[in-house]
């Protein structure tokens, strides 16, 4: 049904729609007459338009078919910096035997609905670890806010900030994002600092630079494997969000 309203919309749209026409090729009547043999045929034809709904949409999802199979591919150039790049928050079981590596801005509103599902997975599975990597693609604001958690890593509070911040309401300003630092216990004066450290700014360009070797379009984007894996063969990409059953679907896969 949503298809068929979609046709007859496309169908109405190109009917009215002035027909673009090379300068001085036909007389305004006959331009006319060709917009009325146009509609005409919209309106006794319509599976024209819903066919070409369907191959547009076909070719769509070969289109992102292949940019997941791409970025599998380039993941097995890159499972070090996945797994075990220093400086990554971690949560769950530090030595768990299965990883999932989550890239995610705090501005996104699918990682923010993610967030509750991830915390269930550490809650319930002590033999995952879960690796945020800090993607800031969504402006200035993101990337305040990135930093502020590498920051709040260094005292230990990573994951009461960022839990904190998932849950902050949004928009965003630079001075709620350090309210929510003072809120969860962390001595601000400190962050500030540590925001503009050369480690946590470093850290943060070493995500980017990640996020786009592997050609990540968007957040969240989640990389599933052991945490031996040595190769993209042992490893799971998954872009968007997931529902819990999903992403326990995906850790049973990559596991097996």
């Amino acid at each position: 049904m949503k298809r068929f309203a979609s046709a007859l919309f496309l169908s109405a749209a190109l009917a009215t729609a002035p027909v673009a026409f090379a300068a001085d090729a036909f007389t305004p009547a006959q331009q006319a007459q060709i917009q009325d043999m146009i509609a005409k045929t919209l309106k006794d034809k319509p599976q024209i338009i819903i066919d070409a709904l369907q191959a547009f949409q076909q070719k769509q999802y070969e289109q992102a078919a292949q940019t997941i199979k791409g970025t599998q591919q380039a993941a097995s150039k890159f499972v070090s910096a996945l797994f075990n790049q220093a400086g990554d928050p971690i949560a769950g079981n530090p030595n768990g035997k299965l990883t999932v590596v989550e890239f995610f801005d705090y501005q996104c509103p699918h990682c923010v609905d993610m967030n509750p599902v991830i915390d269930d997975l550490v809650k319930s599975n002590n033999n995952v670890r879960v690796i945020f990597k800090e993607f800031p693609i969504r402006g200035p604001l993101s990337e305040f806010a990135a930093r502020a958690a590498l920051a709040a890593n260094l005292q230990g509070k990573y994951m009461a900030f960022h839990d904190a911040l998932m849950k902050a309401p949004q928009p965003y300003t630079e001075a709620s994002i350090l309210s929510v630092a003072q809120n969860v216990g962390l001595a601000v004066d400190k962050l500030k600092t540590d925001m503009n450290s050369a480690g946590v700014i470093k850290q943060i360009q070493a995500n980017m630079k990640l996020g786009q070797d592997l050609k990540l379009l968007g957040t969240p984007a989640f990389f599933i494997g052991k945490t031996d894996a040595k190769s993209s063969n042992n490893v799971l990409y998954v872009p968007g969000q997931m529902t819990k059953d999903q992403l326990n679907e995906a850790i049973n896969k990559a596991s097996a």
